[in-house]
């Protein structure tokens, strides 16, 4: 008896144990960022064409925000592997007509010459770049991609710049931005970039938006 009865509080201590364990880490608070990662907890979607993104568009970017902590979703128009010009490849994440705006604080749309094939007429990204702005999220793109955010109209009054290519000037203009020759344009919560020489400077100043959101998020 005396045995059975020490197995059974041996057995009581170690589901107790457990329970506090696993009670414990429901209720870890995550720590703070450190100043290698200031923009953990932050989630970005990039957007590109299904072939002809450009890649270091893409990919650079894309490792300056994951060394600084934030969560990268990739989105295009279908989920197939997507082949960028140069060759390299990545398989999206999600389609676009299945983002949730609300799970991202910033929206980048990749550029490339498949931009203009792909996306500069996506009804469904040009919806979700909408939705976007007037939720107040950060919104960038690069090279000929600045045209899809001149086509949702969220460019109309606001300088921008984009690849210096007639048709792209072009299409800036005729939604009514402001075209300025420079290689990254901020304004307000919009960033435009002209070209891949750009890309850094460019993602430098998406992470600047993001931070500053969170500092404006803190004291309200």
């Amino acid at each position: 008896m005396r045995k059975k009865a020490l197995v059974v509080a041996v057995v009581a201590i170690a589901v107790v144990a457990i329970f506090v364990v696993f009670v414990e880490k429901e209720n870890v608070i995550s720590p703070a960022p450190t100043p290698s990662e200031p923009m953990r907890g932050r989630n970005i979607l990039m957007v590109i064409a299904p072939e002809d993104f450009r890649d270091e568009e893409l990919f650079e970017p894309k490792e300056i925000f994951e060394k600084k902590g934030a969560e990268v979703t990739i989105a295009s128009t279908t989920t197939e592997m997507a082949k960028g010009m140069f060759g390299r490849t990545i398989k999206p994440d999600l389609r676009i007509s299945d983002v949730n705006v609300e799970d991202y604080d910033a929206i980048v749309i990749v550029g490339g010459a498949g931009s203009k094939e792909y996306l500069w007429d996506d009804k469904e990204l040009r919806a979700m770049v909408k939705e976007a702005y007037n939720k107040n999220k950060v919104l960038a793109a690069i090279c000929l991609s600045p045209v899809v955010l001149a086509k949702a109209g969220i460019l109309d009054g606001k300088k921008a710049t984009v690849f210096p290519h007639k048709e792209a000037i072009d299409e800036l203009k005729k939604n009514g931005a402001y075209y300025v020759d420079e290689n990254v344009v901020v304004s307000d919560n919009v960033i435009t970039g002209r070209d891949t020489e750009s890309t850094e400077e460019f993602s430098l100043k998406i992470c600047d938006a993001l931070l500053s959101h969170e500092e404006m998020e803190g004291n309200q």
